[in-house]
């Protein structure tokens, strides 16, 4: 049984983290197997949704398990790296952060992306977001909080629902602009645009969100001017693995937020 309910449309429209976990028994006992894993990933999906950390008790009875069960495998999860205690509550651990930032789900385009999208939310202070499609939503796989963050705060792993402007760049055929003038969410405007890779295919969308009553002809112009970049930089992407962030300042001179 999944620890959260399928997205909503008001769930998904205020931009909340959607996803679930596996089955587990009605009992509250996890099947043998495979189940162990499932119920482990249920674990972690609760920590997930709870911001990151959360007591045993709140884990336990999100995912309908015992509590016993819900403590042991969260002990063998902390040996692994991937969970970790805090004092009597239980947190995402750096494997886990390490495992996720090795995803990619096209070879550089979180990497060619990451200072087009701060350039992009430090010139027009819009929330920037670079999605791509997964299980029927749009999945923001980057992102950097701008002007809209108040109304729609936006996370790496929340997902959009298809009928957003992110969601309509990733799914259209046209190559232009789509703008949503609070046709999704009341005080929040957006412009998305395609990403495309070397042989034309979308393999991701740029949005950015801005409060109602922004212009949104500049916004797309410079949501466009962002969405080429990426293009151009992925186009020239090394294969092999590299610094997620290449070309960001670490030393102490001035850097995006």
């Amino acid at each position: 049984m999944s620890d959260t309910s399928p997205p909503s449309a008001s769930t998904v429209r205020t931009a909340q983290v959607s996803g679930g976990s596996g089955a587990i028994r009605a009992s509250g006992t996890p099947p043998r197997g495979r189940g162990v894993l499932e119920t482990a990933f249920a674990l972690l999906n609760a920590l997930r949704s709870r911001g990151g950390e959360a007591g045993l008790t709140e884990i336990a009875t999100a995912c309908r398990v015992p509590k016993a069960t819900a403590h042991r495998l969260l002990d063998q999860l902390a040996r692994a790296g991937a969970v970790e205690r805090r004092g009597d509550r239980y947190a995402v651990g750096p494997q886990l952060f390490r495992l996720g930032h090795s995803w990619q789900p096209y070879p550089g385009l979180r990497a060619a992306a990451q200072n087009p999208l701060h350039r992009l939310c430090f010139l027009t202070g819009a929330s920037t977001v670079l999605t791509v499609l997964r299980d029927g939503l749009a999945l923001t796989v980057a992102s950097v909080p701008g002007r809209a963050e108040p109304l729609v705060p936006v996370r790496n792993g929340m997902s959009f629902p298809l009928d957003t402007a992110a969601g309509q760049a990733l799914t259209r055929r046209s190559h232009g602009p789509v703008l949503d003038r609070e046709e999704v969410m009341e005080g929040v405007s957006c412009a998305a645009l395609p990403i495309s890779a070397a042989d034309g295919r979308t393999v991701a969308a740029l949005a950015a969100l801005v409060p109602a009553g922004q212009r949104l002809g500049p916004l797309a112009a410079a949501v466009a001017a962002a969405s080429a970049s990426i293009t151009s930089r992925l186009a020239h992407m090394p294969r092999e693995p590299g610094p997620l962030f290449p070309g960001l300042r670490t030393g102490n001179g001035p850097a995006f937020r």
